[in-house]
Parts: structure tokens; C-alpha cells; sequence
């Protein structure tokens, strides 16, 4: 099993809030759920583009751990899982929403393939 070599050395709030919704995916999977609420893995999965599931699934363990979104197994036959932000996940959606803004400024994509969350969102550029 992997072992770091160094133990995380957080000094500031904002290594901290990086660290809980920063990278390429759980950004993406924080404004999925904003969207949709309540999703299963497969929803979720079918909402990402380019994301293995081996990724996906850790990723998600790095959000429960982190109280940014919950899991809900339902005890029935075939098993059910939900997914939802909790309200801590739900406090971050603002801030993401004001760093899709200031990135909508300063970045434009000259692409097709733009996600279907951000089309949504008020601050797509």
C-alpha cells in the first residue's frame, strides 16, 4: 500500500480550502450534485466527462471524508447509494461560482465541450 513519504503540512486556510475542493474533478462533482441534488454513482459517472472510475470512486471517498458530500446506502435488493452535498458542500458552491466568474474574465475556450453543469450555471461566460 502507498505511504507518503511527508505528512501533509497545512499552514494557511487557503492550503485548507484546496486541499477540500480544489483539482480538476471535485469541482466538477461539487456542481454536479449542486445541479442535480441527489444522484447514485451512475448518475454521477454519466454527468463527468473523461473520468475513470477508479478516480471517481476516490474522489468521492475524499468528500465524504471531508464532510463536502454525503452517502446514503439504502438497505434493499439490488443495494441503492445516493449521493448529496451536505451543507459544507453546499457552503462552497458560491465560491466556486465566484471563481467561474473571475475565470470566465480572463479564459475563453474556443471549444464545443463545454460541460453541461457549467451551461447552466448564471456565471458561464
Amino acid at each position: 500500500m502507498y505511504q507518503k513519504k511527508m505528512e501533509k503540512d497545512i499552514r494557511c486556510p487557503l492550503e485548507y480550502g484546496l486541499e477540500i475542493f480544489g483539482g480538476k474533478w471535485k469541482p466538477r462533482i461539487i456542481c454536479v450534485l449542486n445541479e442535480k441534488e441527489v444522484l447514485r454513482y451512475s448518475g454521477i459517472r454519466r454527468e463527468m466527462t473523461n473520468i475513470t472510475d477508479a478516480v471517481l470512486a476516490s474522489t468521492l471517498k475524499e468528500l465524504i471524508r471531508d464532510g463536502v458530500i454525503d452517502r446514503t446506502s439504502y438497505d434493499e435488493i439490488p443495494p441503492r447509494v445516493e449521493y448529496r452535498l451536505t451543507e459544507k458542500g453546499k457552503s462552497v458552491v458560491p465560491i466556486l461560482q465566484s471563481i467561474c466568474k473571475w475565470s470566465g474574465i480572463f479564459y475563453r475556450d474556443e471549444n464545443d465541450h463545454v460541460l453541461s453543469q457549467c451551461e447552466k450555471c448564471d456565471y458561464h461566460a
